[in-house]
């Protein structure tokens, strides 16, 4: 019998927690990069670099989350066909008879 998983819900407070670290680690970043005392291409270098890092954060949060929910409706439907099949079985139904 596989498990029901139970929608993972956030909080509102959880939500504005993470958005503002992010918005606040972004926003020291960029301050950091463009206050740096280095010449303009070691500058570009590092906010590409910052760039490719959040870019590709938000894309591992994207996989990680649609893995997640492709394993939530595959039980979803395991547990519906096994209901389905418990259902159906009669224990005392005898064959060939």
């Amino acid at each position: 019998m596989s498990k029901v998983i139970p929608p993972q819900q956030t909080t509102a407070a959880f939500a504005v927690q993470a958005a503002i670290s992010f918005a606040l680690s972004l926003g020291a970043m960029v301050v950091g990069v463009a206050y740096l005392p280095v010449g303009a291409w070691i500058r570009a270098f590092l906010a590409v670099g910052l760039l490719y890092v959040v870019t590709s954060a938000f894309t591992l949060a994207k996989v990680i989350r649609d893995r997640q929910e492709i394993g939530q409706v595959t039980n979803r439907v395991d547990q519906a066909r096994l209901d389905k099949l418990l259902a159906e079985h009669d224990p005392f139904k005898v064959e060939g008879v």
